[in-house]
């Protein structure tokens, strides 16, 4: 039953095939016969196959003008999608301009508004140091002498005002090692470095803060090193 059915699909499939090359083949045929006819209808509109050939002539001349005109409106083309190239380069070239001065913006609000709340700090901290009683209320140093209190609300001005200086990178770590020297030299600093040491130990190690802090301990120990006395 197969067989018979698969006997049958080639059959259809044959004569399928047979019929369309038959209609190629009659196509083909009368294409020929059409395009004859077409031509001697040409040469006898224009007067023969002579002057056929002589229009056929003219033809070509204008169709060479032609070709030279389709070749500078390619050419115009060509040029057109240059310049709107260009144009698309200069124009990412200016949004690229306009992020960098985004982005510095940015950072300058931001900067200011560390300022900004750096001399808020600075002015609590005067008052702080100016009225004991202002001082009791943030309770950094208990059981300490109001002198002993004003020294280290100082000391820790000394040290923000270095901090600040470090971010905006209007001095350097070597500098900066410097100062601590200096500044570790005082018994004062000392002990207020004591006092807030544990407190700066858990800053982050990547902020402008710790690594601060780490210049200090490295001042520390170059102190220590050198037979002078430490902060304990």
């Amino acid at each position: 039953m197969d067989h018979r059915r698969f006997s049958r699909s080639l059959l259809r499939m044959g004569l399928w095939g047979a019929a369309g090359l038959l209609g190629a083949a009659l196509v083909g045929a009368g294409s020929i016969v059409i395009s004859g006819w077409l031509l001697s209808g040409v040469e006898d509109v224009n007067g023969g196959r002579r002057q056929a050939v002589e229009r056929s002539a003219v033809g070509d001349y204008f169709g060479g003008i032609s070709a030279v005109f389709s070749g500078l409106a390619l050419l115009l083309l060509v040029i057109t999608l240059l310049f709107q190239q260009r144009e698309l380069r200069l124009q990412r070239q200016e949004l690229t301009l306009q992020r960098q001065e985004l982005i510095s913006s940015r950072e300058e609000l931001r900067r200011s508004a560390r300022a900004d709340l750096r001399a808020l700090h600075v002015q609590l901290t005067q008052m702080a140091m100016e009225d004991p009683s202002l001082a009791s209320v943030w309770n950094d140093y208990p059981d300490e002498t109001a002198e002993v209190v004003r020294q280290n609300l100082f000391a820790n001005l000394t040290f923000g005002h270095y901090l600040l200086f470090y971010e905006w990178g209007d001095v350097t770590e070597g500098e900066l090692l410097e100062y601590a020297r200096t500044l570790l030299r005082s018994p004062s600093f000392q002990r207020y470095w004591e006092a807030s040491r544990g407190a700066k130990e858990g800053l982050s190690p990547d902020s402008h803060e710790g690594r601060l802090f780490r210049i200090f301990e490295q001042a520390i120990r170059d102190t220590q090193g050198r037979g002078m006395p430490s902060p304990s």
